[in-house]
Formats: C-alpha cells, sequence, structure tokens
C-alpha cells in the first residue's frame, strides 16, 4: 500500500476561546453528529497538542512531560491521525503529522453500525506495550505482566481521552469515543505484534 508523499508540518499550538476549565468540564459531552467539515491546521494541531502534546521539556526520569499522565513516564500510545488523504502519526517531538498511509480509512476508525457521521478527524490509539517493558521510569513488575500492563494502556489512553473531550468543550468541537475496526487498522498501519489497537476518537464541528 502506497505511502502518503510527505510530512505534514504543523503550526506551533496557541491559545484558543478563553474558556475556563470549569466550564469546559461543564459542557464536557459526547457528540456523535459530527460534520464532515475539516478543521483548519491551526486546529488540528492545537487538538493534537492538548491530546498528548509536550508541555514540559523537564519531566519525569529525564524525559520530557506529556499533557496526559502515563506508567512510569513510559508514554507508551501513539496518536494515528486519519484524515481525507491519509493516516498520519503524530509525532509531539518535532510537532508534525508522519504520513504512515495514503488513502481515506476515516470508516475503518468506526464499526459498521457506528458510521453515522464522516467526522474530518479519527484519532486511533495504539498501546506499544515494548514501551512498557522498557520504561526508563519505575521498574516495576507489573510492567512485565500482560494484564498489568493492559491495565495501565487503557488508563492512558483515557486519560488522553479525557483531554481530547475538554479541548472539543472548550472549542465548540464535537467528539467521540467509540471502538473501531482493530484488526483492519492493524494490518493497514503495518503495526508489530507488541503493539495494539485500542479504540478510537472522532472530532470535528458539530453538525447543524
Amino acid at each position: 500500500m502506497p505511502e502518503p508523499r510527505s510530512t505534514l508540518a504543523l503550526p506551533l499550538p496557541t491559545p484558543g476561546r478563553n474558556c475556563s476549565v470549569f466550564t469546559a468540564l461543564e459542557q464536557r459531552q459526547t457528540i456523535r453528529a459530527i460534520a464532515a467539515t475539516p478543521l483548519p491546521r491551526q486546529m488540528l494541531a492545537n487538538l493534537l497538542w492538548a491530546a498528548f502534546g509536550i508541555n514540559r521539556l523537564a519531566g519525569p526520569f529525564n524525559g520530557v512531560g506529556r499533557t496526559a499522565a502515563s506508567a512510569s513516564n513510559s508514554q507508551e500510545i501513539d496518536l494515528y491521525v486519519a484524515l481525507q488523504d491519509g493516516i498520519y502519526l503524530y509525532d509531539a517531538f518535532n510537532n508534525h503529522l508522519a504520513p504512515v498511509v495514503v488513502g481515506d480509512h476515516r470508516a475503518s476508525a468506526m464499526n459498521a453500525g457506528q458510521r453515522t457521521a464522516n467526522p474530518p478527524v479519527q484519532l486511533i490509539y495504539v498501546a506499544d506495550v515494548h514501551r512498557l517493558v522498557h520504561t526508563a521510569g519505575f521498574q516495576e513488575p507489573g510492567l512485565q505482566h500482560p494484564e498489568v500492563q493492559k491495565a495501565y494502556y487503557y488508563v492512558d489512553t483515557g486519560l488522553i481521552a479525557g483531554n481530547v473531550y475538554l479541548f472539543a468543550a472548550a472549542e465548540g468541537l464535537a467528539t467521540w469515543f467509540h471502538n473501531c475496526d482493530r484488526s483492519f487498522l492493524a494490518q493497514t498501519l503495518h503495526l508489530r505484534p507488541e503493539q495494539h489497537v485500542l479504540f478510537a476518537q472522532s472530532v470535528g464541528y458539530p453538525e447543524r
């Protein structure tokens, strides 16, 4: 399968609407009716930074800090971003989207019964267990245990998804966290055995 031709550079994140955390929490909700209107590049950059961007260079265990916590700062969750022209991998360190595969695969980020909308952005959450096993943080025994690993990467995904919900509420966007076609996406993304597709999250403007 051919790859998209080039890296998609992102602008630096900038403050958006003036919305308090309390107001964002008050307005947080799942909105499934999402318009197909593309998000501006700046909005996309802000969304990805809010989800799991770098918010400090001096983080735990000599690593950078991110906007969402992770077990032993393993940062084992990758954000794949499905847009109309292809699927990209969010590179928070270089603030760009690295091309992975060409073509519109946004529908695959939903199961058949969920395809009630054609959102402009589908975030696909992928756990890389290798980073938990080889974490630079605390070498706790649980990081080597499959069931404990699963608990960690599910919680860490939820923390990122929660950031997306708050960002959407603050910026007047719609978002919906849901299941996806895991086996198809794993094959399409050419994932290694230790990488697992978990969930997806649709983001866009509310359908009027």
